[in-house]
C-alpha cells in the first residue's frame, strides 16, 4: 500500500541549480521482501511520492540508495531506476560473491555504487568491504560507507587504505553531537581531506538533538567538513525518513535550505547540488 504519510508543501528558499541532484534517497515498495536481517519496514514509498518532492525543491536527478530492508535483494529500487532513465542512478547492495557478469548487469541497470552500511540491519563487514574495495579499482564504481562516526577513530585507518573511490554517507552519521575538536570528527575531516573520499551532507536529523529546522548542533560539524574543500561534497535529503515518520518527519525544503549556512558561497552551493554528484554518478551534462 502506498504511504498515508502527509508530505510536506513548502517550497525551499535555495534555489536549486540546473541538473540538481539528491544523492541519497529511497524507495519502499511492499511488492518486494524483507530482508531476514530487516528491522525496519515502513510503508511504500513510491516514485510518484518522490516525484512531489523533486518538483517543490526543483530536482533533477536522484541517486537510489537500497535500503537495508531489502538486503541484497535490490530489485526495487533498479526498477524505479530504470523507469528514470538517465535521470536516476543507483546504489546497490551486494555479496562479496557477485560475479563480475552481475556486477556489469547492475551498471548496465544504473548502479554506480556499492553500500557498505555497518550498522544495525547491515549485511556486510569490514573485512568484505576491504575485499570489494580492491576488487573495483579503476573500473569506475564506489564504495559507499556508513558506520557511527563515533567510530572513525578505529575505523580512519582503514577508510584510509581502501584503494578506491569512497563516498562517506552523512558526514559520518554520528550517534551524537560532536563538535569540530572531537577526536571522531577530526578523523573525518582528515578522510576528507583525501582525494579519494565523498562525503555527503545528509542526514543531519540523525545526529541532531536541538532539532528542526536548523539543527543548530550539526551546523559546526558541517561547516568545518565544507571547510575542507567543497569539490567532493554532496547534498542527500535521506528522503522518506522512514525512522522519523510521526511529528518529528523533516521537511525537505528546510534540510536543503541548511546549505545557504553550511555553504555560503552560491557558485559552491551549484557544484555539491549539481556538478559534484554529476561528476561521480557520471550522469550526461546539462
Amino acid at each position: 500500500m502506498p504511504t498515508s504519510v502527509p508530505d510536506h508543501t513548502t517550497r525551499p528558499r535555495l534555489k536549486a541549480p540546473i541538473g540538481a541532484c539528491d544523492t541519497h534517497m529511497h524507495f519502499y515498495d511492499d511488492r518486494f521482501p524483507a530482508s531476514e536481517k530487516a528491522w525496519l519496514f515502513p510503508p511504500s514509498f513510491l516514485p510518484a511520492d518522490y516525484a512531489r518532492v523533486q518538483e517543490r525543491l526543483g530536482l533533477e536527478r536522484m541517486v537510489v540508495v537500497q535500503p537495508v530492508t531489502y538486503g541484497f535483494d535490490n530489485r526495487c529500487i533498479l526498477d524505479a531506476v530504470a523507469r528514470a532513465g538517465d535521470a536516476a542512478r543507483a546504489v546497490v547492495t551486494v555479496p562479496l560473491t557477485v560475479s563480475d557478469a552481475e556486477l556489469d548487469a547492475y551498471w548496465k541497470g544504473g548502479a554506480r555504487g556499492l553500500r557498505f552500511h555497518q550498522m544495525r540491519g547491515g549485511m556486510l563487514t569490514w573485512e568484505e568491504l576491504q575485499a570489494m574495495a580492491g576488487r573495483i579499482v579503476g573500473s569506475g564504481w564506489h564504495v559507499q560507507v556508513q558506520l557511527d562516526g563515533m567510530e572513525l577513530p578505529e575505523r580512519e585507518a582503514l577508510i584510509a587504505a581502501l584503494p578506491c573511490t569512497v563516498v562517506i554517507d552523512h558526514f559520518g552519521r554520528y550517534s551524537q553531537p560532536v563538535g569540530p575538536k572531537h577526536p571522531a570528527v577530526q578523523a573525518l575531516l582528515r578522510l576528507t581531506a583525501r582525494p579519494n573520499v565523498w562525503v555527503k551532507l545528509s542526514g543531519a536529523y540523525h545526529i541532531s538533538t536541538s532539532g528542526a529546522p536548523q539543527y543548530a548542533d550539526v551546523a559546526d560539524l558541517a561547516k568545518a567538513v565544507a571547510a575542507v574543500g567543497t569539490e567532493r561534497l554532496l547534498w542527500g535529503s535521506d528522503w522518506p525518513h522512514p525512522t522519523h515518520l510521526g511529528d518529528d518527519r523533516p521537511d525537505d525544503a528546510e534540510l536543503m535550505d541548511l546549505l545557504l549556512d553550511w555553504v555560503p558561497s552560491a557558485a559552491e552551493r551549484d557544484a555539491i547540488l549539481s556538478r559534484n554528484p554529476a561528476r561521480l554518478y557520471g550522469f550526461s551534462p546539462k
